[in-house]
């Protein structure tokens, strides 16, 4: 059974979604920012595993539901945290980020069968999901972060490693405010779409 991993920093004004300022404020940025989490663990939440395992930066709040471990991220850059996320796990896992609160259990529900990584892109370049049937910190060490070309690096280390990918659907992370625009309408129902829309007056006012 799979271990499913979520990566992400407590919402803290000024610490999370500073792309999102302006238009929004710091504060308002930290609120969407702490909606998309909360949409992100509803989705891990409802999907099967035998662990979920919020990898944190902060300490937890009100957001966090029952059923998590908490870790806290390790020093260094984000490729080590991710790695060290990882390297936390004995077998099968799944890793996603903060960033896509239009995730639903359903594409967190993977089959290790027939495939020794998952591989979700994300429309940025980078990624939003990464399984390992096997967990080895190595395939993400050095892989630089956060640039256009993450994604296929990344890609590229599991394909020369001799894994077999399954794909992903490709998804939009939340970095801008028209990001965050295009995400609330393909999940209208979700924490992060409600949220949008409170702040959204505030904005164009």
């Amino acid at each position: 059974m799979t271990t499913l991993l979520v990566i992400a920093k407590e919402p803290v004004p000024g610490r999370v979604k500073t792309r999102l300022t302006p238009p929004f404020s710091p504060a308002a940025a930290a609120a969407l920012a702490e909606a998309a989490l909360t949409d992100t663990l509803a989705a891990v939440a409802g999907a099967p595993a035998e662990r979920r395992v919020l990898v944190l930066d902060g300490r937890p709040g009100p957001w966090l539901p029952p059923g998590f471990e908490v870790l806290p991220q390790v020093a260094g850059t984000l490729d080590e945290r991710i790695a060290a996320a990882f390297g936390a796990c004995t077998g099968p896992a799944l890793l996603v980020g903060m960033d896509t609160p239009q995730l639903t259990p359903r594409l967190l529900t993977v089959d290790w069968t027939a495939y020794d990584a998952w591989f979700g892109p994300a429309v940025d370049g980078g990624f939003w999901a990464l399984g390992l049937a096997e967990p080895d910190p190595a395939l993400l060490r050095g892989v630089p972060m956060s640039v256009p070309e993450t994604g296929a690096v990344q890609y590229e280390r599991l394909r020369a490693a001799g894994l077999r990918i399954g794909r992903l659907p490709r998804l939009r992370d939340v970095d801008t405010a028209e990001d965050a625009r295009l995400v609330a309408a393909s999940a209208p129902a979700g924490a992060f779409a409600a949220r949008l829309a409170e702040l959204a007056p505030a904005v164009r006012g």
